[in-house]
């Protein structure tokens, strides 16, 4: 038998509050989410012209044309290199440049400070920097390494492969490591000392008090800055857009890339669309094994 609704009229007006307070929020949040994802699957199962959005309900036959064309999968395998490739240099470099700004160095201040300028920096002016640097007729970077005997003819960083893909995770990782010098940075000033100073009674040198006593306090952090950065990444548009435009050829064209030129290069919305939801089926892998761990460590 149901209980009575023994709420008493103060406690139902604080319900209606809060109803009335989040409403906002349910609305943004549909607005921006649920209803673009919902019509990007509807438009999936159409062939669709972008410039005026017509056309004939295909069903499934858009995801059997993507899982037949060469370019998904090269397309898809370009974003997992990236992905990868950016997001081990942003692990290596993070971990190592926040191990050195936990140390009583004497300009600690001034390089925490420093460290973020790239993560801050507007990703169209550090595009302009990174192709004045790579650009093989008068790059600073060819220049030097010519002056040094290092190469006797200019590289083309972004104009040939595999150069553009090495060029473009560098760039990425440059870019969004000072995230990982961040969350690693706060973590290492929790690590209690008497951690390390039993270490050292032990015997213990540096590598092995890394190994010993860091790394596993960093373990939980840093399962939550991967998986982070591999759906930032995964989705990652701008940087390569602006770099090489997926070029030469689509040796760098990536799932984001392949996605924005289906719906406005060759106007065709439905098949954009699928590859999207597509996309967003693989990204979702990582979302929820993000949002089991984090509920775990909670």
């Amino acid at each position: 038998m149901p209980r009575p609704n023994t709420a008493t009229p103060l406690e139902r007006r604080y319900a209606m509050l809060g109803v009335f307070l989040i409403a906002p929020t349910v609305l943004v949040f549909c607005a921006v989410i649920v209803y673009p994802l919902f019509s990007a699957i509807y438009l999936s199962l159409f062939q669709i012209f972008t410039p005026t959005l017509q056309g004939s309900f295909v069903g499934l036959e858009n995801y059997q044309r993507l899982l037949q064309r060469p370019e998904f999968w090269t397309s898809l395998r370009n974003t997992l290199i990236w992905t990868v490739g950016t997001l081990t240099l942003q692990i290596i470099c993070g971990v190592g440049m926040a191990l050195v700004l936990h140390q009583n160095i004497w300009f600690r201040s001034i390089a925490r400070s420093l460290i973020l300028f790239p993560y801050f920096v507007s990703t169209v002016v550090a595009v302009l920097v990174w192709r004045w640097l790579f650009n093989d007729l008068y790059g600073i970077l060819n220049h030097l390494m010519m002056s040094m005997g290092l190469i006797d003819w200019p590289i083309d960083f972004l104009g040939s492969s595999p150069n553009a893909m090495i060029s473009v995770i560098l760039v990425g990782a440059w870019k969004y490591f000072p995230f990982v010098v961040i969350a690693v940075l706060a973590r290492l000033q929790t690590i209690p000392e008497p951690l390390y100073e039993a270490a050292k009674i032990d015997g213990a040198g540096p590598i092995a008090r890394f190994f010993d006593v860091t790394l596993p306090q960093l373990r939980e952090v840093l399962v939550v800055i991967i998986l982070l950065r591999a759906i930032w990444d995964f989705k990652e548009f701008d940087l390569i857009f602006l770099l090489t435009g997926g070029g030469p050829l689509i040796s760098t064209q990536t799932l984001p890339l392949l996605v924005y030129k289906e719906a406005f290069a060759l106007n065709q919305m439905g098949m954009a669309s699928a590859y999207a939801v597509v996309m967003m089926a693989i990204m979702l892998v990582f979302m929820v094994v993000y949002v089991l761990k984090t509920r775990n460590k909670d």
